[in-house]
């Protein structure tokens, strides 16, 4: 039998602190504000996932997500809101709310926040907002790592043959 994980509190939000099944709401992790952006990760330094990444990014207009790279492994994101500039293989792509990109291993690409300061801003998630943090705008993109479970990800259960 699979247990449950715990969780810490951060005094920031919680993260996850053991292997196990989990459900936690979003607002309720921790946050980091960067350089490119705000982001969480439902994973933590203590508790890693093995075969799938799953993190949560907010872009303003103007911030880049990262800076332009290839990754050695396949990369998919999915915008939930707001808009952004995808700079992928030298090419420009406007995207928008359920846009989805795939990027193979080796594909060089950026995202840049766009469009206007209308997301939704620290202020209104259920988690207090910590000391430093300025409310998030633009765009909010859920990136997913790792091919060899990327299908069961997507479909919550595998389909045996």
């Amino acid at each position: 039998m699979v247990p449950e994980a715990s969780f810490e509190d951060t005094g920031n939000g919680v993260r996850v602190s053991g292997e196990g099944w989990f459900v936690v709401n979003a607002r309720d992790l921790r946050w980091f504000e960067g350089e490119m952006g705000l982001f969480t990760m439902f994973d933590s330094e203590l508790a890693r996932f093995e075969q799938v990444g799953v993190n949560i990014g907010i872009l303003r207009p103007g911030e880049p997500n990262a800076m332009y790279h290839a990754e050695d492994a396949q990369e998919d994101f999915l915008v939930l809101s707001g808009e952004c500039l995808l700079i992928v293989e030298g090419e420009e792509r406007r995207l928008g709310a359920w846009d989805f990109v795939h990027c193979p291993p080796m594909t060089r690409h950026v995202f840049v926040g766009a469009g206007d300061d209308s997301a939704p801003d620290a202020g209104s998630w259920s988690r207090p907002a910590a000391e430093g943090d300025a409310a998030p705008a633009g765009v909010h993109a859920v990136r997913l790592r790792d091919p060899r479970h990327y299908r069961q990800l997507v479909r919550l259960e595998p389909r045996w043959r």
